[in-house]
């Protein structure tokens, strides 16, 4: 057994120096800590990964779905020669500190966070700065650009409608009986502060903890706020993302010209290939095994490094 623990030991240094990337973790704030992946090349050029909605960390991960999609980006970045941070949301730090309130939550939170980690970075002696925000963290990167100078936004699989009416499109699709009462639902959050009577089915978007936190992000329209930026911008979506379908990205660049826009086929929104149906597709979610489309990393690496 000993001579078995030595060999993983010594296969787990020689595998680790192939990948010539070195691991730290990283304390930005009391409620902000990550992954910093450096190439074995010094850089001043790093790529923050800003996670999606929900209890997702900085691999991409939930409970009860480990694709570990963030992790495998950030890795294959850095293999290309760029340093990498991902990092938890900050409900992973107030929950082990048993002082997570849903209440007091409100969207701008997490956009303050992916300031406080821009500059952060920015003391670090990182020149560089990419922003790259994936599904709703594509929303925060844009906000965060607007407070922060950074060289470059990259939107992963981000919306370009508000979430009302992004939330009102997949009903549509979904669970078309809940549409009218949600659409009526939003409309009370937004004109009277609070929705009242809305079906048990969407209990999960209106309960009374989480209306805060809805009134403060249904505010932002993210056609408007890329609108605003002057920088260099990539938009990619897959067309298998069964979350935020390519349409969305189709808003941003409508109101975004002069944003590259990259279409990547059967890519879905955990970032892998889908080459069957929509029960394949949605067993990918927990499928940490799976690879990220290469295709995504050739167009993220391309952007990086010409614009």
């Amino acid at each position: 057994m000993r001579y078995n623990l030595l060999l993983c030991f010594l296969f787990s240094v020689f595998f680790t120096q192939a990948q010539n990337i070195s691991e730290t973790e990283v304390r930005v704030t009391d409620l902000i800590s990550g992954s910093l992946l450096k190439p074995e090349k010094q850089t001043d050029t790093l790529v923050i990964i800003i996670a999606g909605s929900g209890p997702t960390d900085r691999n991409g991960n939930q409970q009860m779905m480990n694709n570990n999609s963030l992790k495998k980006l950030a890795q294959q970045l850095t293999k290309n020669g760029f340093a990498s941070f991902r990092y938890d949301k900050r409900l992973f730090a107030l929950m082990r500190q048993n002082a997570l309130i849903e209440e007091q939550l409100r969207f701008d939170d997490f956009v303050n966070d992916a300031v406080a980690v821009t500059k952060h970075f920015k003391n670090q002696g990182y020149n560089h700065i990419i922003l790259l925000g994936h599904s709703q963290g594509a929303l925060i990167a844009k906000l965060a650009a607007l407070q922060t100078s950074v060289d470059k936004v990259i939107s992963l699989a981000g919306a370009g409608q508000s979430i009302d009416n992004l939330i009102i499109d997949q009903l549509k699709a979904q669970a078309p009986g809940l549409v009218e009462n949600a659409r009526q639902a939003f409309t009370d959050l937004r004109e009277k502060g609070k929705a009242e009577s809305y079906s048990p089915g969407l209990s999960s978007l209106f309960r009374p903890s989480v209306q805060p936190f809805m009134k403060s992000w249904v505010k932002y329209n993210p056609a408007e706020t890329i609108a605003s930026l002057e920088l260099p911008i990539l938009l990619v979506s897959g067309s298998k993302d069964l979350q935020i379908p390519s349409e969305e990205t189709e808003y941003l660049k409508k109101a975004q010209p002069n944003a590259q826009l990259a279409m990547i086929e059967n890519m879905n929104h955990v970032l892998t290939i889908i080459e069957g149906d929509d029960i394949e597709n949605g067993k990918s979610y927990n499928e940490s095994a799976r690879p990220i489309s290469s295709e995504l990393i050739e167009v993220i690496t391309s952007f990086i490094r010409t614009n």
